[in-house]
């Protein structure tokens, strides 16, 4: 296919995606091949739901709309225009992909795929039920994608068994990054490890930023990347207008996995006699690391925003994204760190140019 039909096709995936809605999920009646796909991936929506006790049917709705909304025309257009497609040469991409979240592997799938490229992938066993349907749904719409992806199951030892594989994107923890840079280390690769996010507060945030701000928060349970796990705030910053504003947010407690993180938490918090602030269902730590533990937010206080702004540049390794509001030229707005763009990679490393220059 030309980049012109990949990028078509894409753009088809993104409006079938668009059937599934937080809001509801609803048949439309234009998208082609939708028999039997639409009712797959219903059913597989639901699936993953008690496959998985973190992915709930409103977070993976979530993912499946933001997706759909990423797949556009526009989008597409603005995202592949800046790369020549016309010299690759078409390799064997091998795909380790996390699970934490639905569909987070997602893009690295679509950036070999309209790359020219064959995807070999290990899915997570925490995340399986949705990836494979969309990759027979493209291959209904793109029968040159049939036989694009190829799928190893545990069964056949994962990663360790990945075979016949010129480059490797490969996404994990610290522990497991070391693994990947020994086992990958003869092949091109990108090896991405534990990031977390962070927002900058200046005490004159509206309350809709706030609120926003609990969206960067809570979406996922904070289980991914660009969830925001710390706050840096002002030395005589209050709280009381934050507690105030994601308030909203207190039935996340129904979900009995991150109750019971935060019980936890807070108990062995405070038998360690630490200071907490909390509000029943978040607990704010004063803390200078950024990987904090679900159901809880650290905090630290600054005197100066230059020292904040030098802080976050010797940790720009260990951060995804921050959120704030006329603090750095790279800041994601409140409440969209959720929302990124099809140009917005991870760890900050270009897929798209990996893929077209360096294997």
């Amino acid at each position: 296919m030309t980049i012109e039909a990949r990028r078509e096709k894409l753009e088809i995936l993104g409006k079938f995606l668009g059937q599934f809605k937080m809001t509801g999920i609803e048949k439309a009646n234009d998208i082609p091949h939708n028999d039997p796909y639409f009712e797959l991936l219903k059913q597989k929506a639901e699936a993953a739901v008690h496959h998985n006790g973190w992915f709930t049917l409103e977070n993976v709705l979530f993912s499946l709309e933001n997706w759909s909304k990423a797949l556009t025309s526009e989008n597409l257009q603005k995202w592949l225009s800046g790369y020549d497609f016309k010299e690759v040469t078409p390799k064997r991409v091998g795909l380790v992909l996390a699970g934490n979240i639905p569909l987070v592997g997602f893009h690295d799938l679509i950036s070999v795929l309209v790359s020219g490229h064959t995807a070999l992938v290990k899915q997570s066993s925490n995340d399986t039920q949705l990836l494979p349907v969309i990759v027979d749904y493209l291959g209904a719409i793109a029968p040159e994608w049939k036989d694009s992806v190829e799928f190893i199951s545990d069964s056949e030892g994962g990663a360790s068994k990945m075979e016949n594989y010129d480059a490797v994107i490969a996404t994990g923890s610290n522990n497991t990054a070391r693994y990947f840079e020994y086992y990958f280390k003869d092949k091109p690769s990108i090896i991405r490890k534990n990031r977390n996010s962070a927002a900058v507060l200046t005490g004159e945030e509206s309350t809709e930023q706030l609120t926003a701000l609990g969206e960067d928060i809570f979406r996922y349970y904070g289980l991914g990347c660009r969830n925001v796990s710390k706050l840096y705030v002002p030395e005589d910053y209050d709280f009381d207008a934050f507690f105030k504003a994601i308030y909203d947010w207190n039935p996340i407690m129904n979900q009995a996995k991150y109750s019971n993180n935060y019980d936890y938490n807070k108990a062995v918090y405070l038998m360690s006699l630490f200071k907490l602030l909390e509000n029943g269902f978040l607990i704010l730590k004063e803390d200078k690391g950024f990987g904090s533990p679900i159901a809880t937010l650290f905090y630290e206080r600054y005197s100066s925003l230059n020292a904040v702004k030098v802080e976050l540049n010797i940790q720009k390794e260990n951060i995804q994204c921050v959120v704030g509001k006329g603090i750095l030229d790279t800041e994601v707005e409140f409440g969209q760190t959720q929302h990124p763009e099809l140009w917005d990679y991870a760890d900050n490393v270009d897929t798209l140019a990996f893929l077209t220059k360096k294997i």
